[in-house]
């Protein structure tokens, strides 16, 4: 196997088994998630993040392309305690560097403690300590990647056609996982998926019925074309988001955001509605989260840490959510959340209920 050593912000590296060669950098994360590896190294929202499993066998039941949440593993680097074979390889198929053999434990207490980070990874046969520092050198933090929707939305509309005859979904893509999109062709949808920096022009030419903010990766204050998506169409249409997308729809109604130590990745993160008093498990992956709510209420909190997880105004016609609802793999406690959003959609274009 080839050398590999994992350099952490504030000079530790840390040596470790090579299981893909190359070298990378990007902010040091965790995830809770004991299954849905393949949801998670497929998702947008970890593009320039170096993914750590928390759980300490990853890839136990394979590598099956039709669980995928989009076309392509997107964190730059994987940290795992043990890796099989099939993840090894497709992760090196698809040039993304990974090691295991190390203590995943110290360094998810590390980043607990210290918040998330910057690391450095270098592996291959001759790799050097200095090789993993040389990449932390190089690394920007995440606020710095102000164009990093580019890197995972679509270039050009896109069109999503169901058997229904369901309302018309603008959905504005800042890095949107697959299960999205299916969950709302599902329900009757027509999803029309638009470029991140799309422009009302681009959405006039749609006629949505519903405008609905993805999730995606990085600081919200970077995608100020979305955000200004919703301060033009607020009132005029109904407003839906997911996880960035809530963050986002926060700030353009006069909220505010800021950057959580280490954020909510995994699979089981508490929710309460504070209306019925429930609590339903959730998947989550974010590290930035809404402080100010602006012109909206939140109807939902994290149980573990008191932060918003549902936003609404019924004034408004706007319903968002911090979490994961089409959740894959599970759990799938809030999938109703996508009949809401299309519940908003003028009357006359819904499907009809027999």
């Amino acid at each position: 196997m080839p050398g590999a050593y994992v350099a952490l912000e504030g000079g530790n590296v840390v040596e470790a088994r090579g299981r893909a060669p190359g070298t990378s950098c990007g902010e040091l994360v965790f995830t809770t998630a004991y299954t849905g590896y393949e949801e998670s190294l497929t998702d947008p929202s970890y593009e320039e993040q170096v993914l750590t499993f928390s759980y300490p066998l990853i890839g136990n039941y394979g590598v099956r392309e039709e669980r995928f949440e989009s076309d392509r593993v997107h964190p730059r680097a994987v940290v795992a305690r043990e890796l099989t074979d099939d993840v090894a390889e497709w992760l090196e198929s698809e040039g993304v560097p990974a090691v295991d053999h190390l203590d995943t434990r110290d360094i998810v207490g590390g980043i607990r403690e210290e918040g998330a980070m910057k690391c450095g990874i270098a592996v291959g046969d001759d790799v050097t300590p200095e090789d993993a520092l040389a990449e932390l050198e190089r690394c920007p933090g995440m606020s710095d990647h102000r164009d990093i929707g580019a890197q995972v939305s679509v270039g050009e509309r896109e069109i999503h056609l169901s058997e229904g005859d369901g309302p018309s979904v603008a959905l504005v893509d800042c890095g949107a996982k697959g299960s999205i999109i299916d969950s709302l062709v599902e329900r009757g949808a027509e999803v029309h998926v638009l470029p991140y920096d799309a422009t009302p022009e681009d959405v006039d030419s749609v006629d949505p019925d519903v405008l609905f903010v993805s999730n995606g990766p990085g600081d919200p204050a970077n995608f100020e074309a979305a955000q200004r998506l919703v301060e033009t169409y607020v009132g005029e249409l109904p407003l839906a988001g997911i996880c960035l997308g809530q963050q986002i729809i926060a700030r353009a109604l006069g909220g505010t955001t800021e950057k959580m130590d280490f954020g909510h990745r995994g699979v089981n993160q508490p929710v309460l509605d504070l209306e019925s008093g429930t609590v339903v498990m959730t998947t989550q992956n974010h590290g930035y989260t809404v402080a100010e709510p602006g012109d909206l209420e939140v109807t939902q909190v994290n149980v573990n840490d008191d932060t918003p997880e549902g936003l609404e105004s019924d004034e408004l016609n706007v319903i968002t959510r911090q979490y994961h609802p089409e959740a894959n793999p599970g759990p799938h406690d809030t999938l109703d959340f996508f009949d809401d959003v299309l519940s908003m959609a003028p009357r006359k274009r819904l499907v009809a209920a027999d």
